[in-house]
């Protein structure tokens, strides 16, 4: 019950918006290491041959590459603190497609809106597109976790630089965006976190700079 809760608030954002102990050790997280434990690269590059360019005179071979991110090892205490990031790696896998799919409809709708001549217009084609994801985005949600639609309301801050919370309140008002957020509040979330790469959530945007290169 909690969880297709939260997953009805999130979706609600969307619109407009351990282990135990072990003895110490050592554990690096490299690139091998990030691969054996969350999979394959969940987005590709165009990496390859894209033919031929003049440089002096002379026509050369053209090859595009992915850029490379280089980052410190990661260095963990113990097999429970690594097991911790790389659920938190998994859970941003999956959910940081959906937040990347939320900014791309939130950016549709906000210039379809700008286009429409008035008010009535504006509110038929915000009531239509409400219905309309949730046909399409609910089953997502309703299948992810606690952690994850916790994750997704800050992704959500990330991509769209606006918090769930100011997106309700912006394009649904402010009645539905405080009453969403208190609704939140009660299961120990908020629609008001904001996105933090520089303290708190900074292994968070090393794992999503990791996405977007292809190499996690």
């Amino acid at each position: 019950m909690k969880l297709y809760i939260l997953s009805c608030f999130c979706l609600i954002a969307l619109f407009f918006s351990n282990s135990v102990g072990v003895r110490a050790q050592t554990i690096v997280a490299d690139l091998a290491t990030d691969r054996a434990m969350t999979g394959r690269p969940i987005f590709s590059h165009g990496v390859g041959y894209a033919g031929t360019v003049m440089l002096d005179g002379e026509e050369i071979p053209w090859f595009v590459l992915s850029d490379v991110l280089i980052f410190s090892e990661l260095r963990f205490k113990s097999k429970a603190q690594a097991k911790k990031y790389y659920k938190i790696a998994n859970n941003i896998k999956k959910v940081y497609p959906i937040a990347v799919e939320i900014q791309h409809t939130i950016d549709s709708c906000v210039r379809h809106l700008e286009a429409l001549p008035n008010k009535k217009a504006k509110d038929a084609y915000l009531k239509s597109m409400e219905k309309n994801l949730m046909k399409q985005y609910k089953p997502r949600l309703k299948k992810l976790t606690f952690s994850q639609g916790k994750l997704l309301i800050k992704l959500i801050d990330r991509q769209c630089d606006m918090t769930s919370y100011k997106l309700i309140k912006t394009y649904m008002g402010g009645f539905k965006a405080g009453l969403w957020n208190t609704f939140a509040s009660i299961f120990g979330a908020s629609l008001k976190k904001e996105y933090d790469p520089e303290v708190d959530d900074r292994l968070t945007e090393r794992c999503i700079l990791l996405i977007e290169s292809g190499q996690m």
